[in-house]
């Protein structure tokens, strides 16, 4: 490379002042120092921004010249330029958290990502204890896969998933993310937790946020949680757009804008009774929007 050339490449990790910018091209990340300007910028830089970047002699640092507009941003993980979740629940040790998965795939969908939930552990538990799960994400329209890291089950179909976007990974502590990503990348070497016997939970594993390349293409985000639900810019009506499941149904509705829980005529809960809309999904938006709702007031006293 040319002394002081400028290329495009993606921030993979910020730490201690320093940012390190992966050029897509087989290199090592470039270790960055930012101009000022950049420094002063209001929206800071975040892993995953797409910057240009000013070469120094040695190829292997840089100056970090100019940050790209962003495509889309997270505030917890703060990741930028995200196109998929993944969702992470184990089936076993811990117990699934199906509401915690409720609130992730809303944030989400909210933010405009693809979303695909993957359970995890299943050589720990049978499958009946847990295809009633499967089975309601799989109807709900998502691609829903069962995976392994013990096994290897799943890995290659996670693998295939990950191909070409960037995905990051959200589930509660426990849940087996580091170990499923070593699975599919074997030479990450991530530090796997385990559970506590007495609270039941993962413990954190994760400390900073950080892009992983992928053999072929793609990235995946490690993070160290996804657990905060901030949909408070959400209007009441726009909750159930982000329920592709929900959203099928309420043209149906007699009420333009129904909020699907007290209206007459309302086709989804029709459709909840008939079981075309499972009953949990639909009482999982039900709390949701009661707290949308809640903080809409809370916004206006």
């Amino acid at each position: 490379m040319i002394m002081g050339a400028r290329i495009k490449a993606k921030v993979v990790r910020i730490a201690g002042g320093l940012c390190w910018a992966d050029p897509g091209d087989g290199r090592e990340p470039i270790q960055c120092l930012a101009r000022g300007k950049v420094k002063k910028r209001a929206e800071g830089v975040m892993v995953g921004d797409e910057v240009m970047v000013s070469l120094a002699g040695d190829d292997a640092t840089g100056v970090l010249e100019e940050v790209l507009p962003r495509r889309n941003q997270l505030a917890r993980p703060a990741v930028a330029n995200c196109d998929q979740a993944v969702v992470v629940c184990s089936v076993s040790q811990p117990s699934p958290n199906v509401s915690l998965v409720e609130r992730i795939l809303v944030q989400a969908l909210y933010q405009g990502l693809q979303a695909c939930v993957v359970f995890t552990k299943a050589d720990l538990a049978p499958e009946s204890d847990y295809a009633h799960l499967v089975e309601t994400y799989r109807g709900a329209g998502f691609t829903t896969l069962v995976t392994s890291a013990r096994t290897g089950r799943g890995v290659p179909e996670v693998r295939k998933v990950l191909q070409g976007v960037t995905s990051v990974f959200a589930g509660p502590s426990g849940a087996g993310k580091s170990a499923l990503l070593n699975a599919v990348h074997p030479g990450y070497g991530l530090v796997e937790g385990d559970v506590s016997r007495k609270i039941g939970r993962g413990r954190h594993t994760t400390r900073e946020v950080r892009l992983l390349p992928l053999d072929g293409s793609g990235y995946v985000a490690d993070t160290p949680g996804f657990s905060v639900l901030d949909i408070s810019t959400m209007e009441l009506p726009e909750l159930a757009q982000v329920y592709p499941d929900i959203r099928r149904h309420a043209e149906g509705c007699r009420f333009t804008g129904c909020l699907h829980q007290a209206e007459p005529d309302c086709a989804v809960k029709k459709a909840v009774e008939e079981g075309l809309i499972n009953p949990v999904r639909y009482e999982h938006y039900t709390v949701l929007l009661d707290e949308l709702r809640q903080m809409h007031r809370d916004r206006y006293r």
